[in-house]
């Protein structure tokens, strides 16, 4: 696999993630990276992120996820990855 290849990752992110900026945090370094998608709080107190772009902007991306820099405190991120669909554009917040 290249790293120019465009993906999908869906990651869902636990912890102390919402109220508290998590997603508006991940919207801004997913657009500094160049990705599309979007995050969106869950009903069991997750976050789920959704972006679409290059596999290495994408590792990138879960790397900030899992990082220590990030607004609350992230206990763990389960990840998926599948194929682009390219039917995103920016990055929202849901």
């Amino acid at each position: 696999m290249s790293g120019d290849e465009a993906v999908r990752l869906t990651a869902w992110v636990r912890g102390h993630v919402q109220g508290v900026g998590f997603r508006w945090w991940t919207r801004a370094r997913a657009l500094e990276l160049g990705l599309a998608g979007w995050a969106r709080n869950t009903d069991d107190r997750r976050v789920e992120v959704v972006a679409e772009g290059r596999r290495d902007d994408c590792v990138k991306l879960l790397a900030l996820l899992r990082g220590c820099d990030t607004p609350g405190k992230v206990n763990g991120v389960v990840e998926r990855w599948s194929e682009a669909r390219g039917s995103l554009t920016g990055f929202v917040e849901r």
